[in-house]
């Protein structure tokens, strides 16, 4: 062994450089956060006004929506440009992005990972047809989210006759990672974490980059003391080992042999949710479930589908997958989400979203923040602030069905429920359905273009994409089509047939579904 890699935080993120590009590892909730190691890099700036115009790098959303996270890089003077896969876990960030104070930019977040081999490997990028037609094509926006953002990192070319997006490489000068044991010749193994995400592919990229890899974890163990089929980092990419013993598995739950997939082992069920607009709407979608199917659960109302699947003791009937690299298990939600527990395998970040990017999903769950007539969904930019898709584009665009779940409009709408039928009490003063979407994060064209299937589920209507555009297929009993639906939307859905009434189980307190 050359030397002894282990040392403190603090001496770790002094090894940052003004300008460096920092690639970090996380998932939201503190999963796979090296927290104790963000707050150096926070502390040391606000003490020295050091490191400067860093550019960071991170393929999904890192923080608590509060003080974690990303939110320890959002000082002006820190950060000049930040490149994220999802911005909601950091307000801040979102924040210096709106008031022009870094340069903002969003990129899928499997494009992210796999982008991380590629530069890893001294290859010029990544060529996919990942993010075609949606804002991150740079004849849209090219992944700029605000005026400060002039550079291009997507072009598009043609390989072979066939359209991609070329993802540029640049050089990636230091990665921060956690895992849960280290040594002191850098060898990290991630037995106990809730996942592998991105962690090596990152790792590769800093060190074949010339730069540095910087490892937390949360136990020192002896040199030659990890199993080799354990060190998912090897130490000759690490260069600094630092120890945090209060090393949390997220930010309020400190260590489960469930999660890390260590053991198996029964999972407390979640209450049944309440008859409420989230739950009218998971229980349609959930109607589009097929036995044997590979899915994937986006955040937001589409964790109500699979809270069901759970509850109804179904899981073994379909192959759930998380973006995170996790398949099976009872999947967790709210701040949680991207955990599991009791998985039947993890595999890393980057190989998920190959299989993803190559169409292995069968069907996935996914939320909306905006739908036109064109099939267009937006999530990754709403109300002017960056949101990012995660890994909402990569699969979106992959799966042969997506079942796209979310309120038919939003602020003040209520309802009244139950005896198998719907009213509107009160509109929501906010439409959803729109004209044109503020950004395009999915591509009706695209998708039609691949012969790929959405529906879009609201609690009161269902929509179908077709050829000839967006389709009125169903309708909630008790609800006026023209006052509650056709009025309520800035366009004309097509109505080619008399729209089916959903099944009044759906609007039950207790359902027979």
């Amino acid at each position: 062994m050359a030397r002894d890699k282990f040392m403190t935080a603090d001496q770790a993120v002094a090894l940052i450089k003004d300008s460096d590009t920092v690639a970090l590892i996380g998932g939201g909730g503190g999963l796979m956060e090296a927290t104790h190691t963000f707050r150096a890099v926070s502390r040391r700036f606000l003490s020295t006004g050091y490191p400067r115009n860093l550019t960071v790098l991170h393929a999904l959303g890192i923080g608590d929506k509060k003080t974690e996270g990303m939110n320890h890089f959002a000082h002006e003077g820190l950060v000049k440009r930040v490149i994220g896969g999802h911005w909601v876990w950091s307000p801040k960030m979102q924040e210096m992005a709106r008031d022009e104070k870094i340069e903002a930019y969003v990129l899928p977040s499997g494009c992210v990972m796999q982008l991380y081999r590629e530069i890893g490997g001294q290859r010029p990028g990544l060529f996919t047809h990942v993010g075609l037609g949606t804002f991150v094509d740079p004849r849209h926006q090219g992944g700029k989210m605000n005026a400060s953002a002039k550079e291009d990192l997507v072009e598009v070319v043609n390989l072979g006759g066939q359209e991609l997006l070329w993802y540029k490489s640049f050089p990636i000068n230091v990665a921060i990672i956690r895992g849960s044991f280290g040594d002191a010749a850098g060898n990290i193994s991630l037995d106990q974490e809730a996942a592998n995400v991105d962690v090596y592919a990152a790792a590769l990229a800093a060190h074949n980059s010339g730069g540095i890899v910087i490892a937390q974890v949360r136990t020192a163990v002896d040199v030659n003391s990890l199993p080799a089929r354990s060190v998912r980092v090897p130490g000759a990419i690490v260069d600094a080992v630092v120890v945090d013993p209060d090393q949390r598995m997220s930010y309020d739950l400190p260590y489960d042999p469930l999660i890390s997939g260590e053991r198996r082992g029964p999972t407390p069920l979640d209450p049944p949710e309440p008859l409420n607009i989230r739950s009218l709407i998971a229980r349609r979608a959930y109607q589009e479930l097929t036995e044997g199917d590979v899915i994937n659960f986006g955040v937001g109302i589409g964790e109500g589908v699979a809270k069901m699947v759970a509850e109804r003791g179904e899981v073994g009937r379909y192959y759930q997958t998380i973006e995170h690299g996790t398949y099976g298990g009872a999947l967790l939600v709210g701040l949680l989400f991207g955990f599991a527990r009791s998985a039947s395998a993890m595999i890393d970040g980057p190989s998920q979203f190959d299989f993803y990017a190559g169409g292995g999903l069968d069907t996935a769950f996914l939320g909306f923040g905006e739908l036109d007539e064109a099939g267009d969904v937006n999530v990754s930019k709403l109300g002017g602030l960056t949101v990012g898709p995660g890994g909402f584009m990569d699969i979106a665009q992959n799966a042969k069905k997506v079942v796209f779940c979310g309120t038919f409009d939003t602020k003040g709408s209520r309802l009244e429920v139950g005896g198998g039928k719907l009213a509107i009490a009160q509109h929501g003063s906010v439409r959803k359905l729109v004209s044109k979407v503020e950004q395009i994060t999915y591509s009706g064209k695209q998708a039609l273009k691949r012969g790929h299937k959405a529906v879009f589920v609201t609690e009161r209507a269902v929509f179908n994409l077709e050829n000839e555009g967006l389709v009125l297929s169903e309708v909630a009993p008790g609800v006026d089509i023209r006052r509650d639906i056709l009025e309520r939307m800035d366009f004309m859905p097509l109505i080619p047939r008399d729209p089916q009434v959903m099944e009044s189980a759906i609007f039950s307190e207790l359902s027979g579904l």
